[in-house]
């Protein structure tokens, strides 16, 4: 019984070293740690932006109006604001308060709109044509960047403050006068004729 003993004694032995060795793993490993899980890319937004100049310069839009074969009214013109420049293009015949507009954006610092006028034509009399630069907020963020997030940096005698608060923005408008009226109108205005 004495060797029986013995030989209990060391499996017990045994057992308790090798509960005493961990958990079966290698040892070169740890043994609560988290496997690692891949972590999808996410760009580093601590770099800082690229810096762009403001817009530092007077606005400046220049526009031609002509009058095709059809009587209606083809707007083209050219700005120094920054390219991608949302415009408004409007159109108003001063006896009726009639309107047409068109939206247009500024490409390598020209822009054109229309046609304007109905299927038959614009009747002979004044126009009023404006060229509106659209507040800041609906602008596209590289136009934003230079002009400011409200216009801030727009400057000259082109602009002004938005009329819903919204910032400045610049406008430039001229009156035209369609066919054999002058004799009528005592105001500065240009006569065209057709084309």
């Amino acid at each position: 019984m004495n060797v029986w003993y013995r030989w209990f004694g060391l499996g017990v032995m045994l057992l308790l070293l090798a509960g005493c060795g961990g958990n079966g793993t290698e040892s070169g490993e740890a043994q609560d740690e988290p496997e690692p899980v891949a972590q999808p890319y996410a760009p580093d937004t601590s770099a800082p932006e690229p810096a762009v100049d403001p817009f530092d310069e007077p606005v400046a839009i220049e526009f031609s109006v002509t009058l095709g074969s059809d009587r209606r009214l083809l707007v083209e013109g050219e700005s120094n604001l920054p390219d991608n420049s949302r415009l408004q293009v409007v159109v108003q015949r001063e006896a009726s308060g009639v309107r047409w507009q068109e939206r247009t954006t500024l490409a390598e610092g020209r822009f054109r709109a229309g046609p304007f006028g109905s299927g038959s034509g614009l009747p002979d009399g004044g126009y009023a044509i404006a060229v509106n630069l659209s507040e800041a907020s609906v602008q596209p963020e590289e136009v934003r960047a230079r002009i400011g997030e409200r216009g801030e940096h727009l400057s000259g005698s082109l602009v002004s403050t938005s009329r819903h608060g919204l910032g400045q923005v610049a406008s430039a408008s001229r009156r035209f006068l369609i066919g054999n009226e002058p004799r009528r109108t005592h105001d500065s205005v240009e006569v065209r004729g057709f084309e």
